[in-house]
């Protein structure tokens, strides 16, 4: 197991059960207030990994939006085009 995959699925997860443990050992009014808490910072824990790995594939887009631009240059048409009919002088 990497890593990542366990800040990514299993961090969260665990921190969630902890949480609903929390709930079921003590279901009075602070245990529900404490374990509410606990299973927030579990969902808050997932929702800012799935906000980075968002962020990090716009950097993927941009990368080929690069690469895309730099054949423009070369070319003088984009790579997903045909190419234009040559001029004759």
């Amino acid at each position: 197991m990497t890593a990542m995959k366990l800040v990514r699925v299993w961090l969260p997860v665990i921190v969630i059960v902890g949480g609903i443990v929390a709930i079921a050992l003590k279901p009075d009014e602070n245990g529900l207030l404490g374990g509410a808490m606990i299973v927030g910072a579990g969902l808050a824990i997932w929702l800012l990994n799935v906000l980075y790995r968002i962020g990090v594939s716009g950097d993927a887009e941009r990368e080929e939006e690069d690469r895309a631009r730099a054949f423009f240059d070369a070319h003088g048409h984009w790579p997903d085009e045909p190419p234009p009919p040559e001029r004759r002088r």
